[in-house]
């Protein structure tokens, strides 16, 4: 069997770094490592060369995306053309370079294209991940910002924010990550995207939505765009973070006259007190109130969402189909968005402690649960 090396000797071999190497696997399948018994990457010589190749390609100034699909024969080819182009290059503000002359052709005959629809987009969100990694929140809400001001909202969530969050859940289920990285970006993402809606409105009547992650569920990145889409889409949001019993989330729902519960389940897939859990919900809220459930490891709750009547979301087009289908069952028109005060709204712990005071007196008496033993990787048991 052919040698085999671990990242940080193809990092050192192709100059890459390994964040880089491993965004390139996920996001564009540019290489395909092998796993060694204890779930570690292990590359070959081939991969090694194809990251080299694509490594040169991206300097001489095309798109990662563009390229990580072609061939390593093609991938040569467009190196050793890349000498006889003259490389007037333009640098890009996050270490990136798009060559001017010769370009535009190459990257046709690639499946490519300019600045303007996609490049810029890929380096700023390796930009980003390299802000998390750094621990460096002061240059992941620069790059946010400079995301807002050039992308259309679906563009800024479809483009940047839901790949980040995957991204990093992704890296902290394989140890690349800390939890506390995910803490970080998760407290930048929210108070941004706080303050990109901030200047959002629903109109009087529009329905009501509440957003949470179940007991167990630490991961809050998709119940934030989650939050950020429905505003968009004319709803009255109340978001209430990550980890919360099916009693406190019924209660804000009850609270507020919410016409719907999104969750999000992102990990484990077999954890048996959520399938408690989201029993309780649906028996708290009744039939009146929609629950809607995405997220990673949905897929594997199915016989329990069968059970409750919870629709699974696949994909920000099918939550906005969903709300769109509530909406119209309710009764209620199309909510339009005028500027005036922030509309994302968050609980404080008073008020929710009030929420749930006035609305658990409708429920059925609960035994109290003790979470301190769930375990949760990289997360010490709570004190």
């Amino acid at each position: 069997m052919d040698e085999r090396y671990a990242i940080r000797i193809v990092a050192r071999r192709t100059s890459l770094s390994p964040h880089v190497i491993r965004v390139w696997e996920r996001r564009y399948g540019a290489v395909v490592p092998e796993r060694s018994e204890t779930n570690r990457r292990l590359y070959s010589e081939d991969d090694i060369k194809r990251l080299q190749l694509l490594s040169q390609a991206t300097k001489a100034g095309y798109a990662i995306s563009q390229v990580a699909g072609l061939p390593s024969e093609r991938l040569a080819e467009l190196v050793a053309e890349v000498p006889r182009r003259a490389p007037s290059s333009t640098r890009y503000g996050n270490g990136h370079h798009e060559s001017r002359v010769g370009a535009t052709s190459e990257r046709s005959r690639a499946g490519g294209s300019s600045r303007s629809d996609g490049f810029w987009i890929d380096a700023l969100f390796d930009d980003s991940l390299k802000a998390v990694e750094q621990f460096d929140a002061v240059a992941l809400e620069s790059h946010l910002t400079r995301a807002v001001l050039d992308l259309s909202h679906p563009q800024l969530m479809d483009r940047i924010i839901i790949p980040l969050m995957a991204q990093i859940g992704d890296s902290w289920r394989e140890g690349e990550l800390r939890v506390a990285h995910e803490h970080l970006a998760s407290a930048v993402v929210r108070t941004f995207l706080g303050g990109v809606l901030a200047g959002y409105e629903t109109v009087e009547g529009a329905p009501h939505l509440v957003i949470a992650t179940p007991s167990g569920q630490l991961h809050e990145f998709g119940a934030l765009y989650v939050a950020a889409t429905a505003l968009w889409e004319g709803w009255r949001v109340t978001y209430l973070g990550p980890d919360l019993p099916a009693a406190e989330i019924a209660a804000a729902a009850r609270h507020g006259g919410a016409k719907a519960v999104a969750l999000s389940i992102i990990y484990p897939p077999d954890d048996h007190r959520l399938t408690d859990e989201l029993r309780k919900l649906r028996r708290f809220l009744g039939l009146d109130t929609a629950i809607l459930v995405g997220g990673r490891v949905a897929s594997d709750y199915a016989a329990i969402l069968e059970e409750i009547n919870a629709p699974r979301i696949d994909d920000v087009t099918d939550f906005r189909r969903h709300l769109e289908s509530i909406r119209h069952d309710h009764g209620v028109g199309p909510a339009g968005l005028g500027p005036a005060g922030q509309t994302l709204r968050t609980l404080n712990a008073t008020e929710s402690a009030d929420s749930i005071a006035s609305a658990e007196s409708e429920f059925p008496s609960e035994p109290e649960i003790d979470h301190s033993d769930v375990a949760h990787p990289g997360v010490p048991p709570r004190s």
